[in-house]
């Protein structure tokens, strides 16, 4: 068996077939007949599927696929887009058992049975906070034995303990001070074996590759982002009505406890509800996790609108006035059981995309607890606390309907201005995202009637309620939606060539099409509210950021809530702070359920403060690691588009030299290693080739083990530099006598073939610089005979 081709790239998959919702999937051979295949002449044919479709068993696919009739092992590549969503690899029941995930369906339907099917991955982050999310996808090229790409590897470990070693590094990088938790150190303590891994198994193209080293004449360009534009409403106009600080105070008062009924169970009934394999402290930390999700997913819900927000509060009211009656009948007639709340399906709807997604809404069963065994009383006073804040809540923001609604008015007031004023001629297409279905249909409510009145169609696309649009007899399923909003990049007028004349305008969605999806015939991108992952912000632009945009310029706005970016971090912090207590004081365990949200608030206010003032890239994100930082694919493009114009490079003698301006004064020195017998690799990713950056003192600005920030000098150095400099070429031959006398380069050689074998010696090294000689002689300095001389770079 051979294991299966794999490779992560940093580059969204844009000119791949785009006949979903989202390329979630493409299985070579099969159906795939449609009529904007492009790869039709090649008879390449293909079938296009979801991930989520890997968890049904019965229904059809987007593209009408039966999907109990499909033969999943019969596929010689799957392209998997967007792989981040497999990187937690196989599941565990609540037993601490395997349980079958759709990563291990994915893995037992398609890649181990069957035919040898290949496996291409792309993602934009392949890596979140982890190295294992990128082990995990990487295993289903070897079909989960690693055996089978052991042997195929150049390593001296085996890869679980290659990547074992590399999260070791990690974690450790992570406990450091923010000031040394940079890029830069995490690469110079990972092993050399992982730089082999990722060599041999990822391409990573960012998009500066592609506008740097890719001809886009026939996939376009990218176009420009123009500074985003930040806009802060209050809450309503309405005078003496509640502002955000108000609202952030009452947060800060519950208690919650209603989630966590387990901490008042009497110690000598615990046993009744706490399983030999369930633990006091699993349990009570579980609850205490949903505590905290409930308390967060509050202030999200505020910060995306006043409608999100008041549902919530009056779901969670209800829930414990119920709860508190129940116990009020227990009191009076001495029975009574309530269901704990360890199944929060019903209440999904009021999450997030990504909390929808956590353990929380699917482990565990519900249990009754009988109040008898309860410290009710104590249970039941925290709970009315609780019904008093809320009470108050409802009350201050009830009253705001959608006329005194300041941020929903604000909204529209920058749609109409961009109807007015086009950022690019006659485009009229806006971008509307929010992380909540509820403030979605919210705003499809109150804006397309008014968007309609200026001559603007608007459509509404969520993962949980049906989609809408106010053009009449229209099918407002998502694909059918998102091509008429992106005509152009979706190929309306071939796909649908009955809706040549239907354009959706304005698109509201939520994040269920933040990926995966290629709308660049829109120009103008707002986030209604601002996502506790900066991640999902850049996910969002990027559905208009794209290769081949129509659009010379494209815009992003971003809603914030009426604070500064110092109260607003501050603010959260108080309220996560008194929740994250909580979850300690109950379990002993800084248990925050969601890796996600540590609540590392004042590395979020400097990546919040980022998306203020500019639009970053992925690989920017400085909280993440980019694979991009762990290769060395910059560099092999420079070179291999200078050799296309070079051809002649392998026959350059060694011991050429250059000479260049720079702020560090010193020589730049290529060695390589022809010395077998000596293992000197360590952590050099170039080896057997090494690269020193010694100044004119001796002293050691670069060492071997830093290759990449040796090639970005150099880089740095050179760029834009075709032509010798000739005043300096004068100068370093008056020093060195035309070249006859290099001892002082002859020295600061000593030092560098010094800092890697850790010996110094000044014999014999002179005589390598003699004419037509590239090795070192023998004798005096251990370690001469052991390299050879590639070239060098003088700054001065």
């Amino acid at each position: 068996m051979t294991p299966n081709l794999t490779a992560f790239t940093g580059v969204d998959s844009q000119n791949l077939p785009d006949v979903m919702v989202s390329v979630q999937f493409i299985l070579a051979i099969g159906e795939g007949n449609l009529v904007n295949n492009p790869l039709y002449k090649d008879r390449f044919r293909y079938d296009v599927l979801y991930h989520t479709d890997l968890s049904r068993d019965h229904g059809k696919t987007a593209t009408g696929l039966p999907i109990e009739q499909i033969n999943w092992g019969n596929y010689d590549l799957v392209v998997i887009d967007e792989s981040h969503n497999f990187r937690n690899g196989n599941g565990t029941n609540t037993h601490g058992g395997e349980k079958e995930n759709r990563y291990m369906r994915l893995m037992n339907r398609i890649i181990r049975a069957g035919v040898n099917t290949k496996v291409l991955m792309l993602s934009a982050t392949p890596v979140n906070n982890r190295f294992n999310d990128l082990r995990n996808q990487l295993a289903l090229a070897y079909e989960g034995v690693p055996d089978e790409i052991n042997e195929k590897l150049n390593t001296e470990s085996d890869i679980d303990t290659i990547f074992r070693r590399a999260q070791s590094v990690y974690n450790a990088w992570c406990k450091r001070p923010e000031v040394e938790r940079t890029t830069k150190n995490l690469l110079r303590e990972l092993d050399f074996d992982f730089f082999e891994v990722l060599d041999a198994v990822t391409i990573a193209r960012s998009r500066y590759h592609i506008q740097n080293y890719y001809d886009t004449t026939e996939i376009g360009t990218f176009p420009k982002r123009l500074k985003p534009i930040s806009l802060y409403p209050k809450l309503t106009d309405k005078p003496g009505a509640i502002n955000y600080k108000d609202a952030y105070e009452c947060l800060n008062q519950l208690n919650l406890a209603i989630y966590t009924p387990t901490k008042y169970i009497l110690p000598s009934r615990l046993s009744k509800y706490v399983s030999e394999r369930e633990t006091e402290k699993f349990r009570v930390g579980r609850e205490s996790g949903i505590q905290r999700l409930m308390s967060i997913n509050l202030l999200k819900r505020m910060e995306s609108s006043v409608h999100s927000f008041l549902l919530t509060l009056q779901k969670i009211y209800a829930y414990m006035c119920d709860t508190s009656d129940a116990i009020d009948r227990f009191q009076k007639d001495g029975k009574g059981k309530l269901n704990e709340l360890t199944d929060l399906s019903n209440a999904a709807t009021d999450f997030d995309e990504d909390d929808q997604n956590t353990d929380i809404f699917t482990v565990g069963k519900k249990v009754q607890i009988d109040l008898r065994d309860m410290d009710y009383l104590s249970w039941q006073r925290e709970i009315k606390a609780d019904v008093d804040v809320l009470a108050t809540l409802i009350h201050m923001t009830e009253d705001i309907s959608p006329e005194y609604d300041f941020k929903l008015n604000q909204l529209f007031e920058v749609i109409r201005n961009k109807e007015e004023h086009p950022i690019n001629p006659g485009n009229k297409k806006i971008l509307i995202f929010t992380a909540f279905a509820n403030t979605a249909e919210y705003l499809y409510e109150n804006i397309a009637p008014r968007a309609k009145e200026i001559g603007l169609n608007t459509a509404l696309v969520t993962g949980s309620i049906e989609g809408k649009t106010t053009i009449p007899n229209f099918r407002a399923d998502m694909n059918h939606v998102l091509t008429c909003f992106s005509p152009m990049s979706k190929d309306r007028d071939v796909v649908y060539p009955e809706d040549k004349d239907k354009d959706i305008d304005i698109l509201i969605a939520t994040d269920c099409i933040s990926e995966g999806q290629n709308l660049q015939d829109c120009d103008y991108c707002i986030n209604y509210d601002i996502h506790w992952n900066p991640v999902r912000i850049i996910q969002r632009f990027g559905r208009i950021d794209r290769i081949g945009s129509k659009n010379k310029v494209i815009q992003l706005v971003n809603f914030w809530p009426d604070l500064t970016l110092d109260e607003y971090i501050n603010l959260k912090d108080r309220v996560e702070t008194r929740m994250k207590i909580s979850v300690m004081t109950s379990t002993g365990d800084d248990d925050l359920i969601n890796p996600e949200e540590k609540g590392d608030l004042n590395y979020r206010k400097a990546q919040l403060k980022r998306l203020q003032e500019e639009v970053v890239d992925l690989e920017d994100m400085n909280e993440g690691i980019s694979i991009t930082d762990l290769g060395l694919n910059d560099f092999r493009m420079d070179l291999l588009a200078y050799m296309k114009e070079h051809k002649d490079l392998d026959h350059l003698p060694f011991g050429i030299h250059a000479v260049v301006h720079g702020d560090k004064p010193g020589v730049i020195f290529v060695l390589k290693n022809v010395n077998k017998k000596i293992n000197i690799k360590d952590r050099n990713r170039l080896h057997p080739f090494y690269m020193v950056y010694v100044d004119m003192d001796g002293e050691i600005l670069v060492n071997h083990l830093q290759p990449k920030d040796i090639l970005d000098e150099m880089r740095h150095l050179a760029k834009g530099r075709n032509e010798p400099d000739k005043e300096l070429c004068k100068e370093f031959n008056r020093v060195t006598k035309d070249g006859r006398q290099m001892q002082e380069v002859s020295r600061l050689l000593e030092h560098a073939i010094g800092s890697i074998i850790e010996a110094k010696n000044e014999e014999d090294i002179e005589s390598f610089f003699s004419a037509g000689t590239t090795t070192f002689q023998s004798g005096g300095f251990s370690g001469l005979d052991d390299f050879e001389l590639i070239d060098f770079l003088v700054v001065m």
